[in-house]
């Protein structure tokens, strides 16, 4: 039983993205535009970080500013991120990260050991880049994610919305943080 726990805890590490980029829930103050604690908007800190829209809601706006040629690199290497991860390929999902944002080796250890006890297949949808600077981006997506006890075949599926920022290094798009926030159960 505490195999199949540690082995759940590490596969939402995953999904969660800790590895040092852990969150707060915050949301936009209407007078200043800052993020006021306790209200569902992610806030790093820095203005220049921040989450470019609400965790809480079922709107979400797609950036207007993002040239076609950064959109379809961008979709690309979201999609590389999820589809090397879900085919177990180690090397190729830790090429999608920045080691800027990332432990690489701390990254390592934590993917072969889920995947030692665990596969895993992630689903999305209405992936919108909401947020886009010449360097810097965040796309928005809808996650379900199923881990597998390969012991057991016993299943969890939790799913959730993310937004994964990508930051622009050496003229590749890499996936910098991400923020993950769990759909209640019977909300999906």
């Amino acid at each position: 039983m505490k195999k199949k726990i540690a082995v759940a805890s590490m596969a939402l590490v995953l999904v969660l993205g800790a590895c040092g980029n852990q969150d707060e829930t915050k949301q936009n103050d209407p007078e200043t535009g800052e993020a006021a604690p306790g209200s569902g908007a992610i806030d790093h800190g820095i203005d220049d970080n921040k989450v470019g829209f609400s965790m809480a809601g079922d709107e979400v706006e797609e950036a207007v500013d993002v040239p076609e040629e950064e959109k379809t690199k961008i979709l690309a290497a979201f999609d590389n991120y999820i589809e090397t991860l879900n085919n177990q390929d180690v090397e190729g999902y830790l090429a999608t990260l920045s080691p800027k944002g990332y432990d690489l080796d701390e990254e390592r250890q934590a993917t072969e050991e889920m995947l030692e006890n665990t596969t895993m297949k992630r689903e999305v949808d209405n992936e919108t880049i909401v947020k886009y600077k010449e360097d810097s981006a965040q796309l928005f997506s809808t996650l379900k994610t199923t881990f597998t006890d390969i012991e057991t075949g016993v299943e969890n599926t939790p799913e959730g919305r993310q937004v994964t920022v990508f930051n622009k290094e050496d003229g590749e798009w890499k996936v910098f943080s991400i923020h993950f926030i769990g759909d209640e159960p019977g909300n999906q």
